[in-house]
């Protein structure tokens, strides 16, 4: 069945595709005579969805027969329908060879949900509404193990409550089979320092815990790198949780790029007593960094070194960067150079040294930096004011008004006075503006002050 489909399919459009050469009248005929005959091919095939599919593409075919040139028609309503198509019929190829249990179910093809399931969830007072809504294809398969899953939680120190938020935010927890999942628990313990730490993080990331059985191995062997690396227990949970791809993929590509880490600090100029320490620090700040290439890392530092850092200045960039080095092209960051160059009319060396104190202005877009320094100059500060504090460009124009607005309610003027006050982030600015607050309510007593009297 799934052939033939695909082959009327396939001799419908070749069809058409010959009669484009024809006037086009003998187009607009064809062609409705074949959305006719692809809404009946379509209604037997595997999904709604691709019926829908069909239907837009034909439709559209007609709007270009309307509305294009009869040079370009041909053309374009030829390749839009072979590209349909080619489509649909790998759909059709797919559908045939891909077990029902290990996707999702087509929207045509009503499965009931499995009363197993569902009964054991709601025994654990996990909101089946909430599943049903965001994955309510887990509620649908079968073999499932919910109550392996909660034992498993349970032993470990997760309380009820626990238990149903990491059901609900992650259920398909409960297609994964019991021994899987003590080998996972097994694997976990070797970088956690208690079950109830591994608890947490299955509840923050239980993604990151309920995995494919096939990422076993690498997990494994990822593990035992790190920790040759002398690498704290911690640092590597939390790498695993927060960046399970990483631990997902070869060992060999994460040591490839750990040795050009260790390689690149050490031609900067670092300490190898200090490396442990920057590493750690490095990938805790940013553990996405495992998964970019050595080459990008290369070419955004041989980038720097020709505008004119030195060595020790970009350690000191590549720390306060916290890794995001690697997320930079030379492009972008040649780009929002010369653009914060020229807004703030400084030298090649006071823009490196603003940047030092600035890194944003590498990873900002040029609109971006464009908005910021708009708000600022609309607030009346003065470049001069920005250069002095370029770190006030992390903020955003509404953040930035909105703390210009208090601050001129206790009667301070940023046109005047330091933008030191509206830099940091919103704990550091309450700290700033609660100072000025009591300094309102309760003015400095200034001894050498003369005492005013009435004559």
């Amino acid at each position: 069945m799934v052939a033939l489909l695909c082959s009327d399919r396939m001799g419908i459009t070749t069809r058409i595709k010959e009669a484009h050469v024809s006037p086009r009248s003998s187009i607009e005929d064809v062609t409705r005579f074949d959305l006719q005959r692809w809404f009946v091919v379509s209604e037997c095939s595997f999904c709604s969805l691709e019926r829908l599919h069909v239907i837009s593409a034909l439709r559209t075919v007609l709007a270009c027969n309307a509305n294009n040139s009869p040079a370009h028609r041909p053309v374009d309503c030829a390749n839009m329908l072979r590209l349909v198509s080619t489509s649909l019929c790998l759909y059709c190829q797919r559908a045939q060879v891909t077990p029902l249990l290990l996707t999702r179910p087509c929207s045509s093809i009503v499965q009931e949900e499995n009363p197993l399931a569902i009964n054991a969830l709601y025994d654990l007072s996990v909101d089946i509404s909430k599943v049903r809504k965001l994955k309510g294809w887990v509620l649908r398969q079968s073999p499932v193990y919910v109550n392996e899953t909660a034992t498993l939680l349970r032993d470990m120190g997760a309380s009820g409550p626990v238990i149903a938020r990491i059901l609900e935010l992650h259920p398909e927890a409960i297609l994964c089979k019991p021994d899987q999942m003590e080998a996972q628990k097994k694997l976990w313990m070797s970088v956690c320092t208690s079950q109830k730490d591994l608890v947490g993080i299955i509840e923050k990331f239980p993604t990151s815990f309920f995995s494919s059985s096939s990422d076993h191995d690498n997990q494994k062997a990822n593990i035992a790198y790190f920790q040759t690396l002398h690498l704290n227990k911690r640092i590597i949970s939390k790498l695993m949780a927060s960046a399970p791809q990483s631990f997902s993929r070869p060992m060999k590509q994460n040591k490839e790029m750990i040795q050009t880490l260790q390689k690149t600090y050490l031609d900067l100029g670092g300490k190898e007593d200090n490396m442990k320490t920057w590493l750690q620090k490095l990938l805790t700040q940013n553990p996405y960094v495992l998964l970019k290439l050595p080459e990008v890392l290369h070419d955004n530092l041989a980038f720097l070194r020709n505008v004119g850092f030195t060595g020790d200045e970009l350690l000191r960039l590549l720390s306060k960067l916290k890794g995001y080095v690697t997320e930079l092209n030379p492009e972008s960051m040649r780009l929002t150079l010369n653009y914060s160059q020229e807004t703030l009319g400084c030298t090649e060396a006071e823009l490196r040294q603003i940047v030092l104190q600035c890194p944003a202005l590498l990873y900002y877009s040029v609109p971006i930096l464009a908005d910021r320094f708009k708000g600022l100059l609309t607030a009346g500060v003065s470049m001069e004011q920005i250069m002095e504090t370029p770190t006030v460009l992390e903020l955003t124009t509404q953040i930035i008004q909105y703390r210009i607005q208090k601050l001129r309610s206790f009667g301070y003027d940023v046109r005047s006075g330091s933008l030191e006050v509206l830099d940091g982030t919103k704990k550091d600015f309450e700290v700033s503006y609660g100072k000025l607050h009591l300094r309102r309510e309760r003015p400095l007593f200034n001894p050498v002050a003369p005492i005013q009297t009435e004559d």
